[in-house]
């Protein structure tokens, strides 16, 4: 399952005045709407000099900060203006944890109390988060706090027997043992933990297939689809038919529509860019494609599973056709470079790999991983998303002879 408001309009204050005359009379005034928005946290428990930046989430792509400063004393702000309330996360230290907040044009107030695990990662855990200042948040808030609810239920089914028996069943077909496999899922134990897990993510779609529904007419039903969807696909496009015209015009409405409705970048040029490997060493894409005759851009990362069962494949081709004139240049989009080397010491992938920058992924449009574009000799893209079987037939047809 993956991961909301109203505007909310002013209040009008009648103020009653009494004239030079003795008659009262009643007279309306609008509270100014603010124009700009600051944001000043308070946390507990960080070392001062933390980076703290503020990235526009809910784009479905990786985002540059607006905004970046440390803590000094455990505070920050941030200051700025928007033409409607959008959703940001205030990310600490190097992307080690985060603070999600609709901000609107108003003063917000944002406290908490942060630690640092003693894992490998480093990574930053909040308790006690508070976030005051913006309606949109308040809302935001109420209309997902049923999802408290869906992780208890998610909880419920998940015990530790079942637990244990789901990695029995996981070591069982890596050894390729199927008859185990098919000993321990026929156990009553696994049966009912299908079955719930089976209604846990019907309820899932049918709480999130309403709460779009319900704001159809208003920004916050695209907003609401980005959020609880990792990508798209056509089978989506009715929920976005749904939404009205305002709906489809606002900010999160056009970045659904283009998410739904990708440009396709065959025919398109790429341009040469540069970037680095596990040394540090700067290569740039022409160096790498140089004399070669068809070249594979996969972008990938430690933590896509998808995207490691799908190496074993390159591997097949690369050494079926790199003496023909084929090459891969795979880019990481991870953000913990550890996890990136270590990644490539487990795979030993015996190509060019570096590690994307946030503008490389973003010039080629990615959304979603394992995404693979296939280039020639001049830099032109020719075929996309080509895996496994099709991109063998790809690679045989283009280099039969």
């Amino acid at each position: 399952m993956n991961t909301i408001k109203y505007k909310i309009l002013g209040l009008c204050i009648c103020l009653f005045m009494i004239s030079n005359s003795g008659q009262a009379q009643k007279k309306k005034a609008v509270t100014p709407a603010a124009t700009s928005y600051s944001i000043d946290g308070t946390i507990v428990g960080l070392e001062d000099g933390t980076a703290v930046k503020l990235i526009p989430g809910a784009t479905h792509t990786s985002e540059l900060p607006v905004a970046e400063t440390a803590l000094k004393d455990g505070k920050f702000t941030f200051t700025g203006k928007l033409n409607e309330p959008r959703f940001f996360y205030v990310v600490f230290g190097k992307n080690k944890g985060n603070i999600s907040v609709m901000v609107e044009n108003s003063k917000i107030k944002i406290t908490a109390i942060g630690s640092v695990s003693t894992d490998e990662g480093q990574f930053i855990k909040f308790k006690d988060v508070a976030i005051t200042g913006s309606k949109s948040h308040d809302y935001y808030a109420k209309e997902i706090a049923y999802k408290d609810q869906l992780d208890k239920d998610y909880k419920a089914y998940h015990t530790k027997e079942s637990d244990e028996l789901s990695k029995l069943i996981g070591a069982a077909r890596r050894d390729k043992n199927t008859k185990a496999v098919d000993s321990l899922q026929n156990l009553p134990v696994w049966k009912k933990f299908e079955a719930d897990e089976k209604a846990f993510f019907t309820n899932v779609e049918k709480t999130t297939l309403a709460l779009i529904a319900k704001h159809k007419a208003t920004w916050w039903g695209p907003f609401f689809m980005m959020t609880n969807f990792s990508y798209f696909t056509a089978e989506q496009k009715p929920l976005y038919d749904q939404f009205s015209d305002v709906a489809k015009k606002s900010y999160y409405g056009q970045i659904l529509d283009k998410d739904l409705n990708p440009k396709s970048l065959i025919g398109t040029s790429i341009a040469n860019f540069s970037l680095k490997d596990k040394d540090g060493k700067a290569y740039s894409a022409k160096d790498i494609v140089a004399g070669k005759k068809y070249i594979l851009v996969d972008f990938w990362a430690s933590w896509c599973g998808p995207c490691r069962k799908e190496i074993p494949n390159l591997k097949t081709a690369y050494a079926e056709y790199a003496p023909k004139g084929f090459e891969i240049l795979s880019v990481s989009i991870d953000k913990d470079e550890k996890a990136w080397q270590k990644a490539l010491g487990q795979e030993n992938m015996q190509w060019h790999n570096l590690l994307d920058d946030d503008k490389v992924s973003k010039s080629f449009n990615v959304k979603a991983i394992p995404a693979t574009y296939l280039v020639d000799s001049k830099g032109v893209i020719i075929g996309d998303n080509l895996r496994g079987a099709e991109l063998e037939a790809k690679l045989k047809e283009l280099l039969k002879s």
